[in-house]
């Protein structure tokens, strides 16, 4: 049951989110390594969701109609605010591609709390992890070993593409394109962050 798991893993993987407009908008800003940094603080959410989901807590959460409410508005909140920034940030005709130093933290941080904020995960390890345990198999190693498939798959696909737009970068730089991209992805951020705010489970 554990390989049926690799091609779910993948699709959840390339599946664009919320994730994925931040490894863009990291790449752009503060090239790969700030990428990295943002793609780091995500996986480091996925596997907090997963050892939560372990203990009980994700079920707990799922459970509780007030407890998924308030995730699932903070998750919007923390969306739409990052997407707001961004969206404005080009409206005021500042640079957003042009490379700046990010501090390593708030890169980190960014991607923690994305991934922590995302009601998602919270059903994704609830309702799907259990159906790929195997029979007669101890629970907590069979859900470490595809939380590991989710972040080596996460952490692939995510470079892969911080480094694609951090190369294309200088192309875009030369055309009015730049700041409609910055605009598009507060605009996408803001669009999730709404889908967030009215998800039903």
């Amino acid at each position: 049951m554990l390989w049926a798991f690799v091609p779910i893993a993948i699709l959840i993987t390339i599946v664009p989110g919320a994730a994925t407009a931040m490894v863009i908008g990291s790449a752009m800003r503060g090239g790969p390594r700030t990428a990295l940094r943002m793609i780091a603080g995500n996986e480091l959410g996925v596997v907090a969701w997963a050892l939560l989901s372990v203990a009980g807590v994700s079920a707990l959460v799922a459970a509780s109609e007030i407890a998924f409410t308030a995730l699932k508005i903070g998750g919007a909140v923390v969306l739409f605010y990052l997407g707001v920034k961004s969206f404005f940030a080009a409206r005021r005709g500042q640079e957003p591609l042009a490379e700046e130093p990010a501090a390593p933290r708030r890169s980190f941080r960014a991607g923690f709390v994305t991934a922590m904020a995302n009601p998602k995960l919270v059903v994704f390890f609830v309702a799907l992890f259990p159906q790929f345990v195997p029979a007669r198999s101890a629970v907590v190693p069979a859900t470490l070993l595809m939380t590991a498939l989710v972040v080596i798959f996460d952490f692939a696909w995510y470079f892969t593409l911080a480094v694609l737009v951090h190369r294309a970068k200088g192309v875009l730089l030369r055309t009015a394109v730049a700041q409609r991209i910055e605009q598009a992805m507060g605009a996408v951020l803001i669009g999730l962050g709404v889908r967030v705010a009215l998800e039903r489970r």
